[in-house]
């Protein structure tokens, strides 16, 4: 394991899910060194880069794979092997292919099969994640925050409560509280490691309720990364989402999470500070969203130090 007073060479963890978080680590990938690398350019280098991914996802060709087979939704793993795997050409693509007809197969990704037959054979989720991973020759390791069977559940802002993460992001209320079902389920033990040996941890950007919120409610996670000597930064959207942040500024964010994981987090948020452009804006605000208000002051009464990009 790398020492903490050694930071040029880190090991990090990154926690998230959705498109937020293969964004992150197609980005990370680029400071990972192998054997045989040439010296990175950048002062600092990745040693050992892991991702822990949601698994709530219970729509699209990911629902369909859970309710049928009684699996972790793979979504976003595959988004995620494909986002830190090297053959970036013609294997990345066929992960990523979608049927586009056929009995049984329409809307289904080919990855997400994939990773349903690896399954099968293997008889361990968490194994044919890796596999696959090692077929797509990934920088990193990836790990599902959980492989059990888990729903989720949001009470709204009138008091009502509304099951499963489809049904979430189409509620026109607002989001107060989450809660898993069951309660206190098992962490990959491989994720908890990763924690644990950390020199960097990051959480986000994603959605704040349905990607970000739902790694907390995972058994020891949340536990595990407040009791990390990580560094540990808050990585903030750039703009508020339908049906799970609206008038949500980057605090509040920060705040949520605060509250969810009964723990404060981070020592940093990396934040925006440029203007959208104003066709950006408009395409946004036709949703109802805008971009995140930083109030700088709120932040730094959480203890955390914004970073300004």
């Amino acid at each position: 394991m790398t020492s903490h007073s050694d930071r040029s060479s880190l090991n990090v963890v990154a926690i998230g899910g959705g498109t937020g978080l293969s964004t992150l680590l197609r980005g990370l990938k680029r400071y990972v060194g192998r054997a045989g690398d040439a010296a990175p350019a950048a002062r600092v280098s990745i040693s050992n880069l892991a991702a822990i991914v949601t698994v709530s996802d219970d729509g699209g060709s990911s629902g369909r794979l859970r309710k049928e087979f009684n699996v972790p939704p793979p979504g976003d793993i595959r988004n995620c092997i494909v986002a830190l795997s090297e053959e970036e050409e013609l294997l990345s693509r066929i992960f990523q292919y979608r049927f586009r007809a056929g009995e049984g197969l329409k809307d289904h990704n080919f990855g997400n099969l994939f990773l349903l037959a690896l399954s099968d054979l293997t008889g361990d989720f968490g194994e044919a994640v890796r596999l696959s991973s090692e077929v797509l020759a990934t920088r990193g390791r990836i790990y599902p925050a959980t492989t059990s069977h888990v729903q989720l559940e949001a009470v709204m802002d009138d008091g009502t409560k509304v099951i499963g993460e489809t049904k979430i992001t189409a509620s026109k209320r607002h989001i107060v509280n989450l809660r898993m079902h069951p309660e206190n389920v098992e962490p990959v033990p491989e994720a908890i490691t990763a924690i644990h040996s950390a020199d960097l941890i990051t959480v986000g950007p994603g959605s704040l309720f349905t990607s970000l919120v739902p790694n907390l409610l995972v058994g020891a996670v949340p536990k595990a990364i407040c009791d990390s000597p990580a560094v540990k930064v808050y990585v903030c959207n750039l703009m508020t989402q339908a049906n799970e942040s609206l008038g949500l500024s980057a605090a509040d964010h920060i705040h949520a999470l605060y509250d969810h994981a009964k723990c404060e987090l981070f020592d940093y948020a990396l934040i925006n500070n440029a203007p959208a452009p104003d066709e950006m804006r408009t395409k946004y605000a036709d949703e109802g969203q805008e971009q995140i208000r930083i109030d700088l002051d709120r932040i730094r009464e959480l203890g955390v130090k914004p970073i300004l990009g």
